[in-house]
């Protein structure tokens, strides 16, 4: 594994260059305000009307047309979701990725923040051209918050084409104006990254952890036991949990929680993450990787996403979700200002 670090990282190579950050939401408004304070020279594309473009106004950008960012920038980092991405390029980045540029100028770079687009072939950028991610392991709130505190977030870095031969250290140069150097940042491909964030996703972070906590409810309200000491077990205690995990890890998580918690971790969790859950997840990771999963979900977007909202709603409907916000409501501490 390789890992790269400030001295590793020069911010010339994108010093004399325009950045265009197309998407002005949670991570592209963290990124472009990094990248600015860093001395770089930062556009930013939104859609007029919206409430990301007037932040962005209110944060001293002057938002433009992606055609028109494209156009202008030496440097392209497509933020938006990934669904509209390829539309994104197809409409507004491909047809600017040769104008704006003096004669004999190496061609522009696009840059992202995750592959899904790149690896499952929903954008193919032309070969002249750098095609390079710098993925913060943080949302782009994080990465802001931890900028200003002189620090940074781990960063990924894959390069999927290298044209003009310094595709890396303008990869490095860009993690740095983010501070991601400062952290450190680890070298992958765009299939590895792309592959394991979608297995996480649904394995274990959102189709995991959602499933498994219904379950825990289900399973307590069907024996007869309150909905409210139900959804305290199960769900509200969890985030004690993954705070102990992530600053701990699962051993230091282990040793703090009580002995009889401790022992019902390793002698029951096996029972529920057996060797049938195992199974699923190895044909979960296959269906990525074969392109299965990029396939159904470009589908649904096409198809006006009739699922998504159908399955969407039926979660909204479940009786967690109505016994959670009752309680909730009765935590001080979990209201926004």
């Amino acid at each position: 594994m390789k890992i790269y670090y400030d001295q590793d990282a020069d911010l010339k190579y994108l010093q004399g260059k325009k950045i265009a950050i197309i998407g002005y939401g949670i991570q592209g408004r963290g990124q472009s305000l990094c990248l600015r304070d860093s001395g770089l020279d930062v556009i930013v594309s939104e859609i007029q009307g919206t409430p990301n473009y007037e932040l962005a106004k209110k944060d001293g950008f002057d938002p433009m047309t992606a055609a028109e960012a494209a156009q202008a920038a030496d440097v392209i980092q497509i933020l938006t979701q990934d669904h509209v991405q390829a539309k994104v390029y197809t409409e507004a980045i491909k047809p600017n990725l040769k104008k704006g540029l003096p004669a004999g100028r190496q061609g522009k770079v696009l840059v992202f923040s995750h592959g899904f687009n790149i690896r499952f072939k929903q954008i193919k950028p032309p070969k002249n051209i750098d095609v390079i991610m710098i993925a913060p392991k943080g949302p782009g709130a994080l990465v802001r918050r931890m900028y200003e505190e002189g620090k940074g977030v781990p960063c990924l870095l894959a390069i999927f084409q290298d044209a003009s031969g310094n595709a890396k250290n303008i990869a490095l140069a860009y993690a740095k104006g983010i501070k991601g150097t400062t952290a450190g940042v680890i070298e992958t491909t765009f299939s590895e990254e792309t592959e394991t964030d979608l297995f996480g996703e649904q394995a274990v972070l959102c189709g995991g952890v959602s499933e498994l906590i219904k379950a825990g409810f289900d399973t307590l309200v069907e024996a007869g036991y309150q909905p409210e000491i139900a959804y305290f077990e199960v769900l509200h205690e969890l985030k004690l949990i993954t705070d102990l995990i992530q600053e701990r890890g699962i051993s230091g998580m282990r040793r703090g929680v009580s002995n009889t918690a401790c022992y019902g971790d390793l002698s029951r969790g096996p029972r529920i993450i057996s060797a049938k859950t195992r199974k699923e997840m190895k044909k979960i990771l296959k269906e990525i990787v074969k392109g299965k999963f990029a396939k159904e979900w470009i589908a649904e977007n096409v198809a006006g996403r009739p699922n998504f909202d159908r399955l969407l709603k039926e979660g909204d409907e479940h009786l967690i979700e109505t016994v959670g916000k009752q309680l909730r409501d009765m935590m001080p501490w979990m209201k926004k200002a």
